[in-house]
């Protein structure tokens, strides 16, 4: 690793620090970065930058490299239901019958957001 991209690499990491303070502090942005000294504007040029770094640590939606990730449920699935896998990479969501209900989710779905939705489905039975 050259000069360079050890310097990139350490601007990156401090700016994902000061998006992370922002975010957790509860505030809107313009308020955190009066209260920090920021100006909006160059938050959300830091803020920019370490998205496009995380996009570009994404795998390519090209790449052969599919996974199955296991999908765990509480409660017992009637014999009407069904659960389709999961699949990293492919394009198709993730499929859940339960009951007379039909629910999608893309590959992006946050684990929380599976869990509590799971969660809502069950109760609603």
């Amino acid at each position: 690793m050259d000069t360079q991209e050890v310097k990139r690499q350490h601007r990156l990491n401090q700016w994902i620090e000061i998006v992370r303070q922002c975010r957790s502090s509860g505030q809107t942005v313009s308020a955190w970065c009066a209260e920090n000294n920021i100006n909006p504007k160059r938050y959300y040029y830091w803020l920019r930058c370490v998205r496009m770094a995380a996009c570009e640590r994404l795998p390519t939606s090209g790449s052969n490299e599919l996974s199955i990730v296991p999908v765990t449920l509480s409660g017992s699935l009637h014999k009407t239901d069904s659960v389709a896998p999961v699949i990293i990479g492919a394009p198709a969501p993730l499929v859940l019958r339960i009951g007379s209900a039909t629910l999608e989710l893309r590959n992006g779905a946050s684990p929380e957001l599976i869990a509590h939705t799971l969660k809502a489905i069950t109760h609603v039975r």
